[in-house]
C-alpha cells in the first residue's frame, strides 16, 4: 500500500479544514497552512469538490470548507476522491483478479489487504485526524513494537 504524494496534500488540505471547520479558507491560506505549492491545492481542492466532500464560496469570505462535518467525512473518502480505490492489483481490483494453478488462492489475499486497509482509512475521521483522537484500533496497530520499524 501507497499513499501518493496527491494523496497525502489531500488529507494534509482536509485535516487543515476539519480543524477549522466550519468556517471556509482560501486556497492560497491551505496551501500555506501546509507549505504546499498553491497550484497543486487549487487541484486537489477541485477534486474534493467534485467528489462532494467540499464546498466553494464565493465572494470577500470565500475559500473552501468541509461539505459535512469532520466527523462524517473518513481519510479513506479523501484518499478515494483524489487518487481512486484504496487497493489495486495491476490496475484492477482484488475481487477482478483471477489465477490458475498454485496462485489461484491470491484473489483472497488481495482481498484481504484491501480489507485491511480499508479498516484503518475508513475508520478514521478527518475529525480524529485533526485531533489526534483515533479510535483503539489505531492507537493499538501502532503501539505494536515493530509498527514503527521499516521493513
Amino acid at each position: 500500500m501507497q499513499v501518493s504524494a496527491r494523496g497525502e496534500y489531500a488529507v494534509r488540505i482536509a485535516v487543515t479544514l476539519a480543524q477549522g471547520h466550519p468556517r471556509t479558507i482560501s486556497a492560497s491560506s491551505l496551501a500555506a497552512a501546509q507549505a504546499l505549492p498553491r497550484k497543486f491545492a487549487e487541484v486537489i481542492l477541485g477534486d474534493l469538490r467534485r467528489a462532494h466532500l467540499v464546498d466553494s464560496v464565493r465572494g470577500v469570505e470565500g475559500g473552501y470548507r468541509l461539505a459535512r462535518s469532520p466527523e462524517d467525512v473518513s481519510v479513506g473518502e479523501v484518499l478515494r476522491a483524489v487518487d481512486g480505490p484504496l487497493a489495486e492489483v495491476r490496475g484492477r481490483r482484488p475481487e477482478e483478479t483471477s489465477y490458475e494453478g498454485a496462485a489461484v488462492n491470491l484473489p483472497r489475499l488481495w482481498v484481504a489487504a484491501r480489507a485491511a486497509v480499508r479498516s484503518v482509512f475508513d475508520e478514521v475521521s478527518l475529525a480524529q485526524a485533526a485531533t489526534g483522537e483515533f479510535p483503539l484500533r489505531i492507537d493499538e496497530l501502532t503501539a505494536a513494537d515493530d509498527a514503527w520499524t521499516p521493513r
